[in-house]
């Protein structure tokens, strides 16, 4: 597994890219090119030509869940493939929770996918997963995560609509994450984790059955958190014993500094590129 960090809130020092508040990373995997989030902008398409790396070629966009900084950048993409005429000769797979693509509201704010009905049918077909879902032998997208440890995913983050179209709190049931097996463990990506990342770890283990964790990459929930929460993630890296933790976008540097008593963390920015290929030199 390769990734490339296409956005982030910070950039890596003497690559000239352009970062913004949003996550996109690109993911190479078992055959397998696709796109984790897209972003806010198109700043990921912008970055991408800047590295030589051809959207064209992607297979499947992940979205972590519904807010616009993970997803605004979907229009544009489906925009870059228009006005660049894109010889594909099969179509993308929009793989998401079905809740992504409900309407979401801070106050009069707009903070959700807001993709326009035409937006990606051209070229993606979209695929919704509450279970689950293999991407290829070692991808697996992983539906709705279980929110079992009492400490993470309890607050709600403005609102949303039920069945019935009636305004409701909204604890991002949809946010989800994608896990990869490499020889030397799980690689959990995440966007937010607003179902919490011990959660969505613990999920990640009972879903592939592997127990050992080798990195853990993405925003973590981890803004101006209560210290109680901050203590029980400490707490449960510390039990855990992964191998390099990349928390970034949503997590505050006292969140990493605090995590870093336990647990080695790597810096993250646009540019950055983790390789787990024991065969490619350079390998994490």
């Amino acid at each position: 597994m390769k990734l490339t960090v296409l956005v982030d809130n910070t950039t890596i020092i003497d690559n000239y890219l352009l970062g913004e508040p949003g996550v996109c990373y690109l993911i190479e995997s078992d055959g397998v090119n696709l796109l984790f989030d897209t972003g806010y902008s198109d700043v990921f398409i912008k970055n991408a030509g800047t590295l030589g790396i051809d959207l064209h070629e992607l297979d499947a966009v992940v979205l972590s869940h519904g807010h616009n900084d993970h997803t605004w950048g979907l229009a544009h993409l489906a925009r870059f493939y228009d006005r660049t005429h894109a010889p594909r000769s099969d179509r993308i797979k929009l793989i998401a929770h079905p809740d992504a693509f409900l309407p979401k509201r801070d106050g009069k704010l707009s903070i959700g996918a807001d993709i326009p009905a035409d937006g990606h049918a051209r070229w993606m077909d979209r695929i919704e997963c509450t279970q689950p879902y293999r991407i290829s032998e070692e991808l697996i997208f992983l539906g709705s995560i279980p929110r079992e440890n009492g400490f993470e995913g309890l607050k709600p983050i403005g609102s949303t609509l039920d069945s019935q179209g009636h305004a409701i709190d909204d604890f991002v049931r949809d946010d989800s994450a994608l896990v990869c097996t490499t020889p030397h463990g799980l690689v959990v990506v995440t966007g937010c984790s607003h179902s919490g990342i011990c959660n969505i770890i613990d999920y990640a283990m009972k879903v592939t059955g592997e127990a050992r964790i080798a990195a853990v990459i993405g925003g973590f929930h981890l803004q101006n958190s209560e210290p109680g929460v901050l203590q029980r993630t400490r707490e449960y890296f510390e039990h855990l014993q992964a191998g390099t933790l990349y928390p970034c976008h949503c997590t505050d540097l006292r969140a990493k500094i605090e995590l870093d008593r336990v647990s080695r963390i790597g810096e993250v920015g646009t540019g950055l590129v983790l390789d787990f290929d024991p065969a490619r030199a350079g390998a994490c």
